[in-house]
C-alpha cells in the first residue's frame, strides 16, 4: 500500500534537498546541508591536507628565523639587516595576499593553494644557494609572495566547505598546522645548521615542504560549494571597500596585526638573546627552544571550546592576558623562566589568532576570500613590523626593549576588544528600543 494511504511520510533523498510529502501538507523541499562536519565524509582528509599545508607554509616562511645569528656571521651583517630575511617574506605575503585572493575567487581555492605551494617550494630549493644577503632577501620575498595564495584560500575553503558550527575547530586545526610548521622548521634548522651550516638547514626545510605539498594535493577533497567570482577590478574594489566599512572586521584585522607584532618581535630576537651571555647556547639548543610551538598547536585547536565557554571577546581577553604574563615572566635572567614566558606568549598568541581569524570567516557573508585576505595582510604586516621593530628595540634596549614593544601591542588588543564590547552593548540597546 502506498505510504500516503497509511499516513506515513515518503522521503526521497537528493544531493541537495529532501522531499517530504504528508497527507496534511503538499510536497515540501527541505534543504540538506552537505558541507563537511567532524566525523563526516572527507573531513579527516581535509583536516590532514590543510594541516600539512599549514606545516609547509610556516616552515618555509620562517625557515631563516632561528638561523639569524648564523646568517649575520656568514654575511657580516647586523641583526636588523639579517631580520629582513624574515620580514621580506612576511611583508611580500602581506602585499600579495589581496591580489591573489581575487585569483582564488576566480579559479578556485584548491587550484590556487596548489600553485602557491608549488612555486614556494621551488624557490625554497634555490634559497640555499643565495650568494649574498641581498639575493637571500630577494628570494625570500618571492617565496613570501607565492605563499600569499595559501592562507586566504584555506580560510575561504573552510568557510565554504565546513558547517558553521565546526568552523572554528576546523580553522583551529589549520592554525595548529601553522604552529607545527613554525616549530619543526626552526627546530630542524637549528640542529642541521649546527652540524652543516644554515644553507643545508634551509635546503632541508625545502625538501620537507615538497613532501607536504604532494600529500596536500592528493588528500584535499575537491570543493563542492565554490562559486567562481569576477576578476574585474571594480568588483574587487567594491568588495574590499565593503569589508573595510565593517567596524567588526576592521577590529579583527587590527587584533590579528597586533598579536602578530608581539609574536614576530619575540621570536625574531630570542635567538640573539640566548646566543649571548649569560646563556651562550649552541645553535641546536636555540632551535629546540621553538618546541614550545607545540603549546600553540594545543591552544589553537581548542579555540572553539574557549569561545564556547567565554565568548569571542572573553577568549580575546584571556589570550591577551596570557601573552602579557608571558612577556613579563620572560624578563627574568633565568632560562626556565624564559621558557615559561615563551610558553605563555605562544599559547596566548595562537589562541588569539585562531579566534580572530575564524571570526573574520564567520562575519563575512560574501567575498570571504577578500575578507580573509585583508586579515592575512594585516596579520603579516604585523609580523614584518614585529620582526623589524623587535630587532631595533633589542639593539636599543636589549630584551626589555622587545618586551616593551610587545606590551604596547597587547594593550592595543585589549583596547580594541573593549571598544568592540561597548559597540556591541550599544547595538543591543538600540535594537531593544526599536522593538
Amino acid at each position: 500500500m502506498p505510504s500516503a494511504s497509511t499516513g506515513a511520510s515518503t522521503i526521497v533523498d537528493a544531493s541537495a534537498a529532501t522531499a517530504v510529502r504528508t497527507e496534511a501538507a503538499p510536497l515540501e523541499v527541505v534543504p540538506v546541508d552537505s558541507r563537511m562536519t567532524p566525523g563526516g565524509p572527507g573531513y579527516r582528509r581535509m583536516s590532514l591536507a590543510l594541516f600539512l599545508a599549514g606545516v609547509a607554509t610556516f616552515a618555509l616562511l620562517y625557515s631563516t628565523q632561528a638561523l639569524l645569528p648564523l646568517i649575520s656571521g656568514d654575511f657580516g651583517v647586523t641583526a636588523s639587516t639579517a631580520s629582513w630575511t624574515v620580514s621580506a617574506a612576511t611583508g611580500a605575503l602581506a602585499l600579495f595576499v589581496l591580489p591573489l585572493s581575487a585569483l582564488s575567487e576566480r579559479f578556485g581555492r584548491r587550484t590556487l593553494m596548489t600553485a602557491s605551494l608549488a612555486i614556494a617550494v621551488s624557490v625554497g630549493l634555490l634559497v640555499p644557494f643565495a650568494p649574498s644577503v641581498g639575493w637571500l632577501v630577494a628570494l625570500r620575498a618571492v617565496q613570501g609572495a607565492a605563499l600569499a595564495g595559501l592562507p586566504v584560500s584555506a580560510m575561504a575553503y573552510l568557510a565554504e566547505e565546513v558547517r558553521p558550527k565546526a568552523l572554528i575547530t576546523a580553522i583551529g586545526l589549520f592554525v595548529a598546522g601553522n604552529s607545527v610548521g613554525g616549530m619543526s622548521g626552526r627546530v630542524i634548522t637549528g640542529w642541521v645548521a649546527q652540524e652543516w651550516g644554515w644553507r643545508v638547514a634551509v635546503g632541508t626545510i625545502g625538501l620537507i615542504a615538497v613532501g607536504c605539498t604532494v600529500a596536500f594535493r592528493l588528500l584535499l577533497p575537491a570543493p563542492k560549494h565554490f562559486k567562481a567570482g569576477s576578476l574585474r577590478p571594480a568588483v574587487l574594489v567594491r568588495t574590499v571597500r565593503g569589508h573595510l566599512a565593517n567596524p567588526l572586521l576592521c577590529r579583527l584585522y587590527a587584533i590579528g596585526a597586533l598579536f602578530m607584532t608581539v609574536f614576530g618581535a619575540v621570536y625574531t630576537v630570542i635567538g640573539y638573546r640566548l646566543a649571548d651571555a649569560p646563556f651562550s647556547l649552541p645553535q641546536g639548543i636555540i632551535g629546540s627552544i621553538f618546541l614550545v610551538y607545540l603549546v600553540g598547536t594545543v591552544s589553537a585547536s581548542t579555540a572553539g571550546k574557549l569561545v564556547g565557554r567565554l565568548g569571542r571577546r572573553g577568549a580575546l581577553y584571556l589570550a591577551g592576558g596570557t601573552t602579557t604574563a608571558g612577556l613579563l615572566v620572560s624578563l627574568a635572567d633565568s632560562l626556565p623562566l624564559i621558557l615559561l614566558g615563551l610558553v605563555l606568549i605562544t599559547a596566548g598568541f595562537f589562541a588569539g589568532h585562531a579566534v580572530a581569524s575564524s571570526s573574520v570567516s564567520h562575519t563575512a557573508k560574501e567575498g570571504r576570500a577578500q575578507a580573509s585576505a585583508l586579515y592575512q595582510s594585516a596579520y603579516y604586516l604585523g609580523s614584518s613590523a614585529g620582526g623589524t621593530l623587535g630587532a631595533v628595540a633589542f639593539h636599543a634596549g636589549g630584551w626589555a626593549g622587545t618586551v616593551a614593544l610587545g606590551l604596547l601591542a597587547v594593550l592595543g588588543v585589549v583596547t580594541i576588544t573593549v571598544v568592540g564590547s561597548h559597540a556591541a552593548r550599544t547595538q543591543r540597546r538600540l535594537v531593544a528600543v526599536q522593538h
